[in-house]
């Protein structure tokens, strides 16, 4: 990309990112145009893409709405979004991070081997999601004993006594999602019939 069409891409981004900011801080254009002095159709036509951005115009509304210039003229940097793959040891699982954020539900990749079957009931504050990637999962819950599959998924709160390991004769790799302060798994993907409604 050349000098001439980064810089074209870069004013394209200044109109949705003004109008972003804008409503992020619950201001009305008429609000803005009260503490501008900037008409609200100018504000209006700025925020469509319609209206060509000029310091003029960019510097009382980054005033008005107190972020600095560059948050509304430049692209914010994006990080590799790659999580690293540092696995560790834990009971013979080998565990991997799949989240680098140190808030919950933290995710895991575990991968339990074949000869881990002695049931160890614990129990712990927080709420677990399992997702079984491949082998069959056994999962011991309070008075239940049940065999999970690949695709196949489970979730509890971790307060109730609790044990997972391998069922067959290969090891059983599962996703795992847990948050110490117990909330349960959302998913907030909208299904057709939904998106219909």
């Amino acid at each position: 990309m050349s000098a001439t069409q980064r810089i074209a891409t870069e004013l394209s981004q200044i109109a949705p990112r003004l109008r972003r900011i804008r409503q992020k801080k619950n201001v009305t254009l008429d609000e803005l145009a009260t503490a501008t002095g900037i008409s609200r159709s100018t504000l209006s036509r700025l925020e469509s893409g319609l209206r060509k951005p000029s310091l003029e115009l960019l510097l009382p509304i980054v005033a008005a709405l107190a972020v600095p210039l560059d948050e509304i003229v430049t692209s914010p940097r994006i990080e590799d979004p790659r999580v690293p793959q540092r696995q560790t040891r834990s009971d013979g699982r080998i565990l991997t991070p799949l989240s680098q954020h140190q808030g919950e539900p933290q995710a895991y990749k575990i991968t339990i081997p074949a000869s881990e079957r002695d049931v160890d009931l614990r129990s712990h504050s927080g709420y677990e999601w399992i997702y079984v990637l491949s082998g069959r999962l056994r999962l011991v819950l309070g008075e239940h004993d049940i065999v999970l599959g690949a695709g196949e998924a489970a979730e509890f709160d971790t307060q109730n006594p609790h044990w997972f390991g391998s069922a067959g004769a290969a090891p059983v790799e599962i996703l795992s999602m847990f948050g110490k302060a117990g909330q349960r798994i959302h998913l907030r993907a909208r299904t057709k019939s939904t998106q219909r409604g």
